[in-house]
């Protein structure tokens, strides 16, 4: 099962969970994902190794997809 986790200062939460075969899930980390983006959130996935990728969308696909806000300082 994959996660829409975010990041903050008490560790993380799991928001949504989903997988690809339940439609239902996935509109659901869909809209969950929505929100944060719209409140100010970065979405990132891992592509292995030290990288990752910031999303706009939710990777279906994609194992865990954490939520973040941006780094302070620029």
């Amino acid at each position: 099962m994959a996660r829409l986790i975010r990041m903050d200062q008490t560790g993380h939460t799991t928001l949504a969970e989903w997988t690809k075969a339940d439609p239902a899930s996935v509109e659901a980390a869909v809209a969950a994902l929505r929100r944060e983006l719209d409140a100010g959130y970065y979405a990132v996935v891992s592509e292995g190794e030290g990288r990752a990728s910031q999303v706009q969308t939710l990777p279906v696909d994609a194992d865990l997809v954490i939520l973040r806000r941006p780094i302070a300082g620029g």
